[in-house]
């Protein structure tokens, strides 16, 4: 199966994707015991689309995919997933999604195909009704040839592209990926972003969680950003960006930096210390850059603002544990 390039923003007209919301929640939370770690969320992912969910640790992300996938039951609100109200019809959602988990938990005592046979059992599909499939699945994850290989001699991006091949068995109309590409080497993660943007293509409607900005960006329609139970923000990666974030950002180090600080006020809309690195954001660079050109002892880096900033920005930088 060939590799499908496409850019980022996807033209969804014309695809025959249905325009029913694939996940439809309007002020869903939920509580454990008096605590509320889901407060009230709204959100609509739209058939055929990528949508990310994004968030530092214990901000709800997992617990709104286990609602979701109806595996958590919510405290209040209305969900439904693929038509389907959750959690009452939630066994009738999950026959039509695929759940690529965050650690892998392939059986070390099956063998690559029997991985797979055995995953579709659980659909109710028979060995000789994914017979066919499981050779297409193979190549879709570049595998040929590894079907009879015990899943101890696989690789961690081996493992990770038979996770995402099993979440296919079933033909799913949506697939929920917890961090795709964690702990993947560069050419591992190119390799599962290629084939994600596959399914994309094809008009599977896929929901992600990932710490990475750059995946987010590369791969999502639109993004969520969630904080302490709440979203914050929702939209397509470029608004995010331009709604939240002046464009240009000077990350500056050495032993003036508050000097520059003071300077850069000047220039910039607003800095920001972190650590020993003073980061000035500007709408108009030309100024800052001449300033900077003519201190050839610093150590400075003009780039564009990005998805990380504006996650920064709307969470905080404090470690969440």
């Amino acid at each position: 199966m060939n590799d499908v390039t496409l850019p980022r923003q996807r033209t969804r007209t014309g695809t025959g994707v249905s325009s029913a919301p694939a996940v439809h929640a309007r002020g869903v939370r939920k509580f454990y015991g008096d605590r509320l770690v889901v407060c009230g969320a709204d959100l609509d992912v739209r058939a055929g689309e990528c949508f990310g969910l994004l968030g530092p640790n214990g901000a709800g992300k997992t617990t709104l995919l286990r609602m979701l996938l109806g595996l958590t039951p919510p405290s209040a609100g209305r969900l439904t997933v693929l038509g389907h109200e959750i959690p009452a019809n939630a066994r009738r959602a999950r026959e039509r999604i695929g759940v690529v988990p965050q650690v892998d938990n392939l059986d070390p005592d099956f063998t690559v195909s029997e991985n797979l046979v055995t995953y579709a059992s659980y659909f109710g599909l028979n060995p000789r009704a994914v017979a066919g499939r499981i050779g297409e699945l193979l190549a879709f994850a570049n595998l040929e040839g590894r079907a009879d290989a015990s899943i101890m001699t696989l690789s961690g991006g081996m493992k990770r592209r038979l996770s995402l091949a099993r979440a296919l068995i079933n033909n799913p109309d949506m697939v929920v990926l917890d961090e795709p590409s964690t702990g993947l080497d560069p050419q591992a993660r190119q390799h599962i972003w290629q084939r994600l943007l596959s399914l994309i293509g094809r008009g599977c409607t896929l929901i992600l969680t990932t710490h990475y900005m750059e995946e987010a960006e590369r791969l999502c329609d639109r993004i969520a950003i969630i904080d302490n139970g709440h979203i914050v923000a929702c939209d397509t990666p470029e608004a995010l960006i331009r709604e939240n974030i002046e464009p240009h950002v000077f990350e500056l180090r050495g032993s003036d930096i508050e000097f520059w600080r003071s300077l850069g006020k000047t220039h910039a809309a607003r800095s920001e210390l972190v650590g020993e690195t003073l980061l000035l954001y500007a709408r108009d660079p030309e100024p800052l850059h001449e300033d900077l050109r003519a201190h050839p002892d610093l150590r400075f880096w003009h780039r564009p603002a990005n998805l990380e900033d504006v996650f920064l920005k709307l969470t905080g930088r404090d470690l969440r544990d």
